[in-house]
């Protein structure tokens, strides 16, 4: 079975300051295991489905997303560097407009951050630094699995 933790948090668990915007901002180190058979490549995506308000959600903000991982990554150092990444990974868009892992920086409220990682049966075409939306339309009818882990955050003040 397919699935994705951090020794940072725990699934549900508040992420630590230093992966958000009033920290360090670096990414969570990240453990994969479990890739099914015939997995040719891992894509992530680190979302925030409780953009700018947990009371009245208005947009779903893209944290990360990286896709053509290795099948046989078993995770992300903390604060990976895109030349650290495995070979053959390439970056998608964030909703800052640019590639990369931009951390939890909620306005308003207590937010909840999904790290979703999928199996795909497929190595993808090189898509250009492609956003969420058109990361999920090129691996539809290529999904073998999918894992997620959840950590919130809330700003100090």
């Amino acid at each position: 079975m397919l699935t994705i933790r951090s020794p940072a948090f725990a699934n549900g668990a508040e992420i630590p300051v230093r992966h958000t915007c009033e920290g360090d901002d670096v990414s969570p180190a990240l453990e994969f295991a479990g890739a099914p058979q015939g997995a040719k490549s891992l894509a992530l995506v680190v979302h925030d489905p409780d953009a700018p308000d947990p009371a009245a959600p208005k947009m779903d903000w893209v944290h990360w997303v990286l896709y053509n991982l290795p099948p046989a990554c078993k995770g992300l150092p903390q604060g990976v560097a895109e030349s650290a990444l495995p070979a053959g990974t390439l970056p998608g868009l964030n909703d800052w407009k640019r590639a990369g892992y931009g951390g939890p920086c909620p306005p308003i409220g207590k937010h909840r951050y999904f790290f979703v990682l999928y199996a795909l049966d497929t190595v993808l075409d090189d898509l250009g630094t492609p956003t969420r939306q058109r990361l999920e339309r090129a691996i539809a009818g290529h999904l073998l699995a999918k894992a997620e882990v959840m950590g919130t955050y809330q700003k100090a003040h």
